[in-house]
């Protein structure tokens, strides 16, 4: 089998998996050979790209959207999923993702797919 090519937003992609896995229940999650979306009790909340390929992340994001979908990068997600306030940002290969505002993207989306007593229990240091 070929090895896949290093990407320089793979780091990207590492830190932000690893961010999303502090959260209360957060688990990894792989519905297709290669991904490690981020989930909290099987319900996905980040989708995310493959180390070696373009960074892509997808999140509910119920409040903030419409914001997101007026940056350049996003759009509303695939399959209807848009729909229901997901957004994916994609970034051509050598463009970096800005890291802060897809953890916030990642927290929103969090707290909108965890169950309430586990968003409850996040620290109030954590909450924004």
């Amino acid at each position: 089998m070929p090895s896949r090519r290093k990407n320089p937003t793979d780091a990207v992609l590492k830190e932000l998996r690893a961010f999303g896995l502090t959260y209360p229940g957060a688990h990894t999650k792989s519905p297709w050979p290669g991904h490690l979306d981020l989930a909290v009790k099987d319900k996905t909340f980040a989708f995310l790209s493959v180390e070696g390929e373009p960074f892509r992340i997808s999140c509910k994001l119920p409040q903030s959207h419409a914001t997101a979908l007026l940056l350049p990068f996003a759009e509303p997600t695939a399959y209807g999923l848009g729909k229901s306030g997901w957004v994916s940002a994609t970034f051509a290969e050598g463009e970096m993702p800005p890291v802060d505002l897809l953890k916030e993207w990642i927290d929103e989306s969090y707290r909108a797919q965890a169950p309430k007593k586990l968003v409850a229990s996040l620290s109030e240091k954590r909450k924004r």
